[in-house]
């Protein structure tokens, strides 16, 4: 961890030195605030609040934000919507543009701000300069799957050692609002490969890479671009650099970052662990990097039933990825000292997010099993290995995503395939040619709602195709099988979101189980 990568902004000496602290007036200048969503409005709202003139565009103009402009209006805040107003750069001149996580560096606004010589910074970069003397650590986790939980984890690791805690980012509380939320002790921050995009000075405290697989390359332009802004989480950290010993993408992340000297690498492995690692021996979760005997010896952390009890599985063996998620949260916890026996509690207390492996209904010897947070092959691969005799129903939004290796590893796990999606041919194809015989039932993708189409609520969107899933589903399944919905892809293409898909798949599920 010793080489000095180029993470350095090519305008970071033009952000506002006014803009450290929460507090110091920022009269004179003129910030543009690209989003009026999750991000965007807590940053209108500060910004505006400390006195400069803030403009606010946003694309959409269907959402119902009434609430959100009062309080702008309070504040002077010029609010601008509809496809022109993201056209291109306003007019007159910008001291600094704040943007949304989702907004593409090539957006023709951004695009437009960095020609121009105007610095371009997200919510993360935000939150830290605005920080001031708020000492809270910040425990950063990343990683192409299993951020949401092992954030969660790590907040009910940290809670049960009595410390003030918040899960935020990419999750929970904006990352803004809870550095300026009094009181708070400690950070479990999730942050999206979009998020660290956008940053460029953090120095989290400790910081994990959780693993990584080919995703967003849509939104990135490739693979290497995605991993450099993955890698950027590890940049200036002070106390742990966090990896994973079975990817060893993440290890090399760890060595090429530029850290604050005494920062120490830490692996996880599923598997015994070596000193300087977190692992497993003899059913139970142990420490051999944050105890003085770490060369001879490890500390008992907590159970794999502990584990099982996190992911929502009691009395059985928990998945390898759940195993991983709880050693990257304990790894964290452990960085600035918590107990073991705060993670075994936190373990315990944890309770597993919605639409992540979530047993809906169990009917006539089928289980029916949301994971619709499983947008990329990746976390698609690590449902699918937790389970044998599977009717999986899958599709979507591919994000570039190649599904030939998915199906030539789990084909002999799968009963059928019911392919739902605007455009299957990706997946259709990968799986007649990795499993010949495989049965696959395509949805009719024109049963799909326009997403134009003001009559139909947007949480209705889809509805019909996912009905359509999972009657099909039901002809299939029979005593042993598990209906599983992993998409492996993005959801956007038939549903406005991944909660909302697995929402109709849930509702679907029990309209036909109960009738």
């Amino acid at each position: 961890m010793a080489t000095d990568p180029d993470l350095n902004y090519p305008l970071a000496d033009r952000v506002p030195a006014a803009l450290s602290g929460p507090s110091s007036s920022l009269a004179g200048l003129r910030i543009l605030v690209a989003g009026l969503g999750v991000t965007g409005f807590p940053a209108a709202v500060h910004l505006g609040e400390r006195g400069a003139e803030v403009v606010v565009i946003d694309g959409d103009t269907t959402r119902d934000l009434s609430e959100k402009t009062e309080i702008l209006e309070v504040f002077d805040v010029d609010i601008r919507r509809g496809p022109a107003a993201v056209a291109g750069l306003p007019g007159g001149r910008f001291d600094l543009v704040v943007t949304s996580p989702g907004w593409k560096p090539e957006q023709p606004v951004l695009a437009a701000a960095i020609a121009a010589g105007i610095p371009v910074i997200g919510e993360v970069e935000l939150a830290w300069r605005i920080r001031g003397t708020n000492d809270a650590k910040w425990l950063a986790i990343t990683g192409t799957n299993g951020k949401t939980t092992t954030t969660t984890m790590l907040e009910s690791m940290l809670l049960a050692a009595g410390l003030r805690a918040r899960a935020c980012g990419n999750i929970g509380t904006p990352l803004l609002e809870a550095v300026l939320e009094p009181g708070l002790e400690v950070l479990a921050i999730e942050l999206s490969s979009f998020q660290l995009h956008w940053e460029f000075s953090m120095s989290a405290t400790s910081a994990v890479v959780l693993n990584l697989a080919p995703d967003h390359i849509d939104w990135h332009g490739s693979a290497e671009a995605y991993a450099a802004d993955k890698a950027k989480i590890y940049h200036d950290v002070s106390t742990a650099c966090v990896y994973n010993v079975a990817d060893e993408a993440t290890l090399r992340m760890v060595e090429d970052a530029d850290v604050v000297a005494g920062a120490r690498a830490i692996g996880f492995t599923t598997e015994i662990p070596r000193a300087g690692e977190l692992g497993v021996v003899d059913e139970l979760l142990v420490d051999r990097a944050f105890i003085p005997q770490r060369y001879t010896a490890a500390a008992e952390l907590a159970s794999l039933s502990d584990v099982a009890q996190a992911a929502g599985t009691p009395g059985r063996r928990p998945a390898d990825h759940q195993i991983a998620n709880a050693l990257a949260a304990a790894a964290l916890a452990r960085s600035i000292d918590v107990p073991g026996q705060a993670i075994a509690q936190g373990l315990r207390d944890h309770a597993p997010g919605a639409h992540r492996m979530v047993t809906v209904a169990e009917a006539d010897g089928v289980s029916w099993v949301d994971d619709s947070k499983a947008t990329n092959t990746h976390a698609a691969d690590a449902s699918l290995s937790s389970l044998e005799s599977i009717v999986w129903i899958a599709g979507g939004l591919p994000k570039g995503a190649d599904f030939t290796d998915l199906l030539s590893r789990h084909g002999q796990r799968l009963k059928s395939l019911v392919l739902i999606g605007a455009d299957d041919t990706a997946l259709r194809l990968a799986a007649i040619a990795a499993v010949p015989d495989l049965e696959i039932v395509r949805i009719d993708p024109n049963l799909a709602d326009d997403p134009n189409d003001p009559t139909v609520a947007p949480r209705e969107r889809g509805a019909a195709v996912m009905d359509a899933a999972v009657a099909a589903a039901v002809d299939i399944a029979s005593a042993g099988d598990t209906v599983l919905l992993a998409p492996a892809a993005a959801s956007m293409d038939q549903f406005l979101d991944y909660t909302t898909r697995g929402d109709l798949f849930a509702r679907a599920v029990h309209a036909r189980t109960e009738a």
